[in-house]
C-alpha cells in the first residue's frame, strides 16, 4: 500500500480564553498555519488536492465551511478545495486521518490537514445554544432512538469524567497531582524553548498562554468541584483556548516530485467508539485495538499524547494500558497548555512530531477521548 508522509507540522501558540487571539477571526488563524506550512517548501499551491480542517460549533465566523475560507484567505489558488469536518474533540486528528488515507488511496498527493477553533467567542456546544431546533442545549433531546436505547438521563462530559474517576478510583487528590504535573511539564518545556521550532507566531502571540507558574495543590484544594458530591474541578480540567494547526501530507510521488524531505510515516490510523454515557474512556479500548492491529506493544512508543480533557481520562488511560508516565505528555497537556477542541488533534500531532525529532525517539502515539463516546488513535514513525 502507498504511504502518506508527514512533511511539516505548525501551529500557533495556544491563546487562553479572551487572550492574545481574541480579537482574530479563526479563518484568519487557520490561513496563518496553512500559509506558514505551505510556504516553507517548494511546491506549486495549486498542486495542493484539498484543506482538511477539523471545526465544531459552526456559527458566525466558523461557519460556512471554514476550511474553504482558510484556504482562499491563505491565498491558496482558487482550484484547491477546503472541506470542514466534526468528530468532536479529536476533529484536527481525524482530519489527519483522512489526508493520509486519500494519499494512501492513490487518489491525493499533497493535502493541508489541520484544524482551528476560537472558544473565546464560541464555547463548546454553542452550536445548539445558538438555535437547537428543540429548544435545549442538550443535543440529546428529543431524539426518540437515543431515548429509548440510553433512557432519559445526564449526558455531560463532567459526569463522564467523574464516572471513570469513581471506575478507576482515582481521588481528587490523584487528579490534582496530575494536574499541577501538567503545569510544571509545560512551564519547563516553554523555558527550555522545547516548542519554539514548532510555533508560528501570530498576532503578536508566540507563547502558550495557559500554563500557571503560580498554581499550587493548595490552591487546587480550594476550588469547589464541577458536581455535587464529586472529587474534580476546573482545576483538572482542560481551558478553553483558542488556536489553529496544520500538517502537510504527501504521498511518495509528491515527495520526489518537489523535493520535500519526510519527517515521519503515518505507521496506523484507527477509530473506535465505546460507551456513550461514560464518554471519555473510549481511548483506553482504541489504543489497545490500535496496538493490535499495529502488532506493537506500549513499550514499543517513545512518546504519547493523549489529550487532558479531564484528568482521569489520563490516568485511567495509564493504568490500563501500563505505560512508562514519564513518556505520557512530557511537555504538558491541555489541562496547562489548554484546548481549542477543533484544533486539538493537530496540535497534538505537532508536538508529537517535534518531540520525537528532540528525543530521538522512533514511535510516537496520539489519542483522545471524543464526544459520543469515540477516540482516534494514530501511531507515527519518525524519520
Amino acid at each position: 500500500m502507498p504511504e502518506a508522509f508527514i512533511v511539516d507540522a505548525v501551529r500557533t501558540a495556544v491563546g487562553k480564553r479572551s487572550g492574545g487571539f481574541a480579537a482574530e477571526h479563526p479563518a484568519d488563524m487557520a490561513a496563518h498555519v496553512i500559509k506558514t506550512v505551505v510556504g516553507r517548501h517548494d511546491v506549486d499551491p495549486a498542486a495542493i488536492d484539498d484543506v482538511i480542517l477539523g471545526c465544531l460549533d459552526n456559527i458566525g465566523s466558523q461557519a460556512g465551511d471554514i476550511a474553504r475560507t482558510a484556504a482562499l484567505a491563505a491565498g491558496l489558488p482558487e482550484s484547491v478545495p477546503g472541506v470542514t469536518i466534526d468528530r468532536q474533540c479529536g476533529s484536527a486528528q481525524q482530519a489527519v486521518h483522512f489526508a493520509a488515507q486519500a494519499v494512501m488511496s492513490g487518489t491525493s498527493d499533497l493535502i493541508v490537514a489541520g484544524g482551528v477553533q476560537k472558544m473565546s467567542q464560541y464555547p463548546i456546544l454553542s452550536a445548539f445554544a445558538a438555535g437547537e431546533p428543540f429548544g435545549s442545549t442538550d443535543p440529546w433531546t428529543g431524539c426518540r432512538g437515543w431515548l429509548e436505547r440510553f433512557g432519559d438521563q445526564e449526558i455531560s462530559q463532567f459526569r463522564g469524567a467523574e464516572m471513570i474517576a469513581s471506575q478507576w478510583n482515582l481521588s481528587r487528590e490523584d487528579n490534582e497531582r496530575f494536574a499541577l504535573e501538567s503545569h510544571q511539564r509545560a512551564l519547563a518545556a516553554i523555558a527550555n524553548g522545547y516548542f519554539e521550532r514548532e510555533i508560528s507566531p501570530y498576532a503578536g502571540v508566540s507563547v502558550d498562554e495557559g500554563p500557571r507558574a503560580n498554581t499550587s495543590l493548595e490552591k487546587m484544594a480550594a476550588l469547589a468541584t464541577l458536581t455535587e458530591g464529586g472529587v474534580l474541578t476546573a482545576a483538572v480540567a482542560s481551558q478553553i483556548s483558542d488556536g489553529a494547526a496544520a500538517l502537510l501530507i504527501a504521498s511518495q510521488d509528491a515527495v520526489d516530485r518537489f523535493g520535500l524531505t519526510p519527517r515521519a510515516r503515518i505507521h496506523h490510523m484507527s477509530v473506535r467508539g465505546a460507551d456513550p454515557v461514560m464518554m471519555l474512556s473510549a481511548p483506553i479500548p482504541a489504543t489497545q485495538h490500535a496496538l493490535k492491529r499495529a502488532g506493537m506493544s506500549i513499550d514499543d512508543i517513545d512518546a504519547v499524547e493523549i489529550n487532558e480533557a479531564f484528568a482521569p481520562v489520563v490516568l485511567a488511560w495509564i493504568a490500563e494500558l501500563g505505560a512508562d508516565p514519564k513518556r505520557v505528555n512530557p511537555n504538558g497537556g491541555a489541562i496547562a497548555l489548554g484546548h481549542p477542541i477543533g484544533c486539538t488533534g493537530a496540535r497534538l500531532m505537532t508536538s508529537l512530531l517535534h518531540e520525537l525529532e528532540r528525543t530521538g525517539g522512533r514511535y510516537g502515539l496520539q489519542t483522545m477521548c471524543e464526544g459520543g463516546g469515540q477516540a482516534n488513535v494514530t501511531i507515527i514513525e519518525r524519520l
